[in-house]
């Protein structure tokens, strides 16, 4: 099921053109996929404690419409793809008028903390990917 994260924009996102910057939507993504991923039980802890971290290898991203200060914007996390050791969620952002504003491709493996090298997904992972892939 797609996950929804709500927040809204600070002053402290605005560039000097008067709208949101541009690596400030990546941040807002990486707090949804951070909130998305702790939902499915993936906590700082339960991840320290199986020595395993999440790592982002590639982001594709369209910006579609610039946002301002104070508004409000959520972000929907969804799976697209599932694999051994990778898995592939969309992010996307939208406006208080449910106009998408950006959206990005973000493909991520597993990795083992000490050794730094990717591992296979944690099969509670991995299935909730694919029972998210199955019910679209």
């Amino acid at each position: 099921m797609a996950h929804r994260f709500a927040f809204t924009v600070q002053s402290t996102d605005i560039d000097v053109i008067g709208h949101v910057n541009n690596a400030k939507y990546l941040e807002y993504m990486e707090w949804a996929r951070f909130d998305w991923i702790w939902q499915l039980g993936f906590t700082l802890d339960e991840l320290k404690r199986r020595a395993i971290m999440p790592v982002v290898v590639n982001i594709n991203i369209n910006y579609r419409k610039e946002l301002r200060m104070r508004e409000e914007v959520y972000a929907i996390t969804t799976a697209l793809r599932v694999k051994e050791k990778s898995f592939v969620i969309r992010h996307e952002l939208y406006n208080i008028h449910d106009e998408l504003v950006a959206d990005a491709d973000v493909t991520m493996v597993m990795i083992d903390a000490n050794t730094r090298r990717s591992i296979l997904l944690p099969e509670e992972l991995k299935e909730a990917l694919e029972k998210e892939l199955a019910a679209k």
